[in-house]
């Protein structure tokens, strides 16, 4: 199974998994699974971290990389498949990871409601 993690699940696995649900700690954790981590998520995490609103690791990669996580780049075909997706969202981050998600076949990890509104395969973290 391929898991992409929301920024919030990725940031709650790296300080305190007990905040995730049971089901996505124990899907993380499944060494057959395939777990990525977005550009988008470190975008947004760099982007929150310079204006003081999170605490998060410095040497963020490092952290991924150590977990055994996978990185996924934005690709002109995520990009592009943000165009097509219904408004339930507004946050363009949020919206990339729906869009990455649908494209590469992952289920996403979240405990956004807003997410769950796209009807696509989920765990709620």
């Amino acid at each position: 199974m391929k898991l992409l993690l929301d920024t919030h699940a990725l940031l709650w696995w790296l300080d305190d998994p007990l905040l995730l649900s049971l089901a996505a700690r124990e899907a993380i954790a499944e060494p057959g699974n395939e777990v990525l981590v977005s550009a988008a998520v470190c975008w947004e995490i760099a982007i929150k971290r310079g204006l003081g609103k999170l605490t998060a690791p410095a040497d963020l990669r490092g952290a991924v990389q150590s977990c055994g996580f996978t990185e996924l780049n934005i690709t002109p075909a995520h990009a592009l498949a943000t165009e097509t997706l219904p408004m339930h969202h507004r946050d363009p981050f949020d919206r990339m990871l729906v869009a990455q998600a649908l494209v590469e076949g992952a289920i996403l990890v979240s405990r956004d409601p807003c997410v769950a509104a796209y009807g696509m395969p989920t765990i709620t973290a």
